[in-house]
């Protein structure tokens, strides 16, 4: 190094071999997504994330909460007290029935819940209202009238309540006074039970017991008229239907006595009728006679083809049986006698002459017999010819019969079921006149309403506490909605989450005095977290910290030239020999932390007014050097990507161990990525809850566009009291140990040894 050209550099410090700066376009660049996965598609529930939303908008949340208490407490206060009174009614299921015939039964209605679900809507029905309206005395309407409290305003201001009290109240109508009961009214069914509690609301509570206990008298007399009103309905229906089927029945009677009396029919009853009994006679006689003629037939048809001495008739036959004997008889005698006298023998003949006699005689009784076999057949033939004959003849009327009766069988229907149906009505009809429609009444009151000892609302701490329950409601959920709505990056995870960069470091935000101010305490946490960052560069690549170091932010005030003063007054406490560029020619402040002139520095010399580092100044930091912006120029991003300032990045790396640029924000300008281009790395401040997601995407899109090396970020200005004290990157109030007396006595000697 030429130390002519450095009049603020020190002796002590070592020289050291020029090294060549190495751009940030010739490293490899790292992977860097400004697209990078959002934690929000996460659908895992992070409860100290929400706790630490809460404990940031704390606040918030209280004053939502006292908001709403004090809204309810006033309300409740300036609510008049509200007395409920409530009846007990028993509700029974019944049907009336009206007309009862064999397989129509009426059901008792479509289930216990309609009928029920019924009834409650009939308690709240408008007539109802109207009903009691119309029974209510004029006494009671009075008390209706006092029932009606002013507003909130009027009670809040006081005004008009003289003029209400000396104004003459007009009488409410009957529709007013039913919608004033029906909106007092309320039904409360007892769970699984058939009991139902009546409650009426008002400011007076004789008031509201008297109201309770006439709407009950009046459901229940509703309930009365309605059944008389069913009777007597069913009562004139039944007369006009009687009288109608009254007609009928003797309309159809006279048709059926007509059509009797012109087809000639007497009776068609099949046990009554003489043609219908003689046809049944016929029908047995015929078998019968069939039967004998079968027989006849058969022993007929026997005596042509049999033999005649072989006839069971013959054979059975007594006189041919002794005819035969005689002939035996004479033929042993005549054959006894033939031994002794010839056959001419006077004696001889006489007794051929009994034989032949004999002989003809049986010839005769088996022709006998022969004859009667077919008298017999043919007498069977001619009976079952003639029932035959008479059995179609009765058929044939029958039929006529049957025929003739089909339109008489239809009228006589039509007879017997009206003639059922009048005397069924007729009965039904005596019944309900007798009855009248006085039955069991199915509602009855349980419990009357008695004038209640207590207010039933307002209720003071039910109402503070469903108003704690809806404040705390209220304040969590517009918390919630301002987080949402607030895009800035609160913490370190969601940089690592959403950007897929490191976190080299933290740094809490200073609630009293300034960053130089902290730095003067090595052991506040200011000091310590930066000397984290340091550490966390050091094996922030391979190599270690890169010789060029570019600082930068993604708008101005986020801490960017205090992290590089910073910074380099660490890495000088190492025993580095470092520079410090302020590279910012728009906006530059170093010079007033270091308190050092500016009246001549980098824009000089990218002018090409100096040589390299003729403008170094020292500072009160050991081993640290600083060059100043200089003049603001017209010009600055034309005059840093000239030739010159990558010569004076090279020289400055060959001649100290650590070059530290800071330069002016990303967005908007084009000076931050021509420096990252030429840097050996980048490092990028963001401000705790004040850089925006679209601004941090936007920077590291024009960085990555740049081929910048970006090494990873830097939160600033994160407040431990907002939930930053639960990141892991370490207790704040451990770094500022320095704090405890304790530590302070043990660490003192060291630091007089040091």
């Amino acid at each position: 190094m030429n130390r002519s050209l450095a009049p603020g550099h020190r002796p002590s410090l070592p020289e050291r071999r020029p090294q060549p700066v190495v751009p940030a376009a010739a490293l490899p660049a790292p992977m860097l997504d400004p697209r990078a996965a959002d934690p929000g598609d996460d659908d895992a529930i992070n409860l100290k994330n929400y706790w630490r939303i809460l404990v940031k908008r704390k606040w918030l949340v209280l004053s939502v909460l006292t908001t709403v208490l004090a809204v309810v407490l006033v309300k409740t206060l300036l609510t008049p007290s509200v007395f409920r009174a409530g009846a007990t009614l028993q509700i029974d299921q019944d049907t009336i029935k009206i007309i009862q015939s064999e397989g129509l039964t009426p059901a008792e209605g479509v289930g216990d819940r309609d009928y029920y679900q019924t009834q409650y809507e009939l308690l709240r029905s408008r007539s109802l209202a109207e009903r009691v309206a119309a029974s209510m005395s004029p006494d009671l309407v009075a008390q209706l009238l006092a029932q009606r409290a002013p507003g909130l305003w009027t009670r809040l201001s006081g005004s008009g309540t003289a003029e209400a009290e000396d104004a003459p109240a007009a009488e409410p109508g009957r529709d007013e006074i039913a919608t004033f009961v029906q909106s007092r009214l309320s039904v409360e069914p007892v769970r699984n039970s058939r009991l139902v509690r009546i409650h009426f609301d008002s400011l007076d509570p004789a008031f509201s017991a008297t109201m309770a206990n006439a709407i009950a008298d009046a459901f229940i007399a509703t309930h009365i008229d309605r059944r008389f009103e069913a009777s007597a309905y069913a009562k004139n229906y039944l007369e006009d239907r009687l009288q109608q089927l009254k007609q009928k029945l003797e309309e159809s009677e006279k048709q059926l006595v007509q059509f009797a009396q012109a087809q000639g029919i007497v009776s068609i009853d099949q046990q009554q009728s003489p043609a219908a009994q003689e046809l049944q006679s016929i029908n047995a006689s015929m078998a019968t006679a069939q039967q004998r003629r079968i027989e006849a037939e058969s022993k007929y048809r026997r005596s042509q083809t049999t033999a005649s001495d072989a006839l069971p008739e013959v054979l059975l036959s007594s006189s041919v049986a002794q005819l035969k004997t005689k002939r035996a008889e004479l033929l042993g005698e005549y054959q006894e006698k033939l031994r002794i006298f010839k056959p001419g023998y006077p004696a001889m003949e006489q007794i051929k002459g009994q034989i032949d006699e004999v002989d003809k005689q049986l010839a005769s009784e088996i022709g006998r017999i022969k004859g009667s076999i077919r008298s017999e057949f043919d007498a069977a033939s001619s009976a079952e010819s003639m029932l035959g004959q008479r059995l179609a003849e009765l058929k044939a009327q029958m039929l006529d019969l049957q025929g003739r009766s089909i339109q008489y069988n239809i009228i006589k229907r039509e007879v017997d079921t009206n003639r059922e149906l009048y005397d069924g009505l007729l009965q039904r009809y005596k019944e309900i006149g007798v009855a009248g429609g006085i039955t069991a009444n199915n509602i009855s009151v349980v419990d009357r309403a008695r004038a209640p000892a207590s207010r039933f609302s307002p209720n003071l701490s039910r109402n503070l506490l469903l108003g704690l329950l809806a404040g705390i409601a209220a304040g969590v959920f517009l918390a919630l909605l301002f987080e949402h709505l607030d895009d800035t990056i609160k913490s370190p995870d969601e940089v690592e989450q959403k950007f897929g960069l490191p976190i080299l470091g933290v740094i809490p935000r200073i609630l009293r005095g300034s960053p130089l101010e902290a730095l003067k305490d090595p052991r506040s946490a200011f000091s310590e977290s930066y000397r984290s960052v340091r550490t966390a560069l050091q094996f922030s690549t391979e190599t270690g910290v890169p010789r060029t170091l570019f600082v930068t932010s993604s708008a101005p005030g986020e801490g960017k030239s205090t992290t590089a003063l910073t910074l380099s007054m660490h890495f000088a406490q190492l025993g580095k020999r470092v520079l410090l560029i302020d590279a910012d020619l728009r906006n530059p402040t170093l010079h007033q932390s270091l308190r050092v002139p500016n009246s001549a520095g980098l824009s000089n010399y990218l002018s090409g007014a100096s040589r390299p580092l003729k403008f170094l100044h020292p500072t009160h930091v050991k081993n640290l050097a600083c060059l100043c912006s200089g003049p603001l120029p017209p010009n600055p991003a034309e005059l840093l990507a000239g030739p010159r300032m990558v010569t004076l990045l090279r020289l400055a790396a060959a001649s100290f161990d650590q070059v530290i640029v800071d330069g002016p924000p990303v967005l908007g300008i084009a000076d931050a990525a021509i420096l990252a281009n030429l840097s050996g790395g980048t490092l990028l401040v963001i401000e705790a809850g004040s850089t925006r997601l679209g601004y941090a995407r936007g920077v590291l899109r024009r960085l990555s566009a740049a081929r910048a090396r970006v090494l990873g970020v830097v939160m600033t200005k994160l407040d431990p009291r907002q939930g930053g004290a639960n990141h892991a990157y370490g207790d704040y109030g451990y770094y500022a140990y320095g704090s405890r007396p304790k530590l302070a006595k043990l660490e003192a000697p060291r630091a007089r040894r040091a």
